[in-house]
């Protein structure tokens, strides 16, 4: 009996113990806040673009939690995307802040029939619906994801021929450098895979221009190229008289490739030939 006594004692106080643990617990728990920071595009070109969707977790407990479950979902222009989220079991530090990056790559041609005409607004709209699940000593605690917002749509280069030089003129024909202006008219890094296009000079086709792989423009950055061309004047007469005249009126009629897209330009525009 003495020895049932004491089993008895130590239950109940190992039960006391739990029972204020517990208590003491659900006194220092503070609930996390889950808020939305901003959205980004971590990557953009003519024919798609990453948007980041970016939540920040503050976490103002002195022990660490962890992300249990994530349901999410984003759309653009009322379609649903695919797009990436946070890894189950991330650690939430204690005392700390941690964000959670929800990447959507967005291929243009997948939510609007035409490209051309979608990269001519300035914005495109979005939706994040969903919820975030993060453990806690309490419990698993949902926290609801819910936002809309617009971000910034590429858009296409603006290309302009400088005054083009003549390094070499005779009876049959010239040299000719054609100074292209290429300037980004995004806030953002935009690659250019190449520019070309058929020339004509006063009405007379000459031949093909091609820039070759520029890269990434910097965002509101101008690059300027320089093309050499021969003219055949046999084939183009009244580029000849152009030429010789020292004025013509040219016309660029190609395509800018960039990511996946190659879109046309058309680029008509009067200059004077410089010697």
């Amino acid at each position: 009996m003495p020895n049932m006594k004491r089993s008895s004692v130590l239950l109940l106080a190992l039960c006391f113990v739990t029972l204020s643990g517990c208590a003491t617990l659900k006194q220092l728990f503070k609930k996390p806040r889950v808020t939305f920071k901003t959205a980004r595009l971590s990557h953009a070109s003519l024919s798609d673009a990453t948007v980041d969707i970016i939540y920040t977790v503050d976490n103002p407990n002195q022990f660490g939690l962890a992300l249990a479950k994530v349901d999410y979902a984003f759309f653009v222009e009322g379609k649903q995307v695919v797009a990436g989220a946070p890894r189950k079991g991330l650690k939430l530090k204690a005392h700390d802040s941690s964000e959670l990056v929800f990447p959507a790559n967005i291929r243009f041609a997948d939510i609007v029939p035409v490209v051309e005409t979608f990269l001519t607004k300035d914005t495109a709209t979005y939706k994040v619906q969903g919820s975030i699940s993060i453990d806690t000593p309490l419990g698993v605690l949902p926290f609801p994801l819910e936002h809309e917002g617009t971000f910034e749509i590429p858009k296409m280069p603006d290309v302009q021929f400088q005054a083009p030089r003549i390094t070499n003129i005779n009876l049959s024909g010239a040299t000719v450098e054609f100074p292209l202006s290429i300037t980004n008219r995004n806030s953002f890094p935009l690659p250019i895979a190449g520019i070309a296009g058929d020339l004509k000079v006063a009405g007379a086709a000459v031949g093909t221009l091609s820039t070759g792989d520029l890269g990434k423009l910097d965002g509101r950055g101008t690059r300027q190229v320089t093309l050499p061309l021969q003219i055949n004047f046999l084939k183009a007469a009244s580029a000849a008289s152009a030429l010789r005249s020292g004025k013509a009126q040219l016309k660029l009629s190609g395509r800018v490739t960039s990511g996946s897209q190659s879109l046309p330009l058309n680029i008509g525009q009067a200059v004077q030939f410089l010697r």
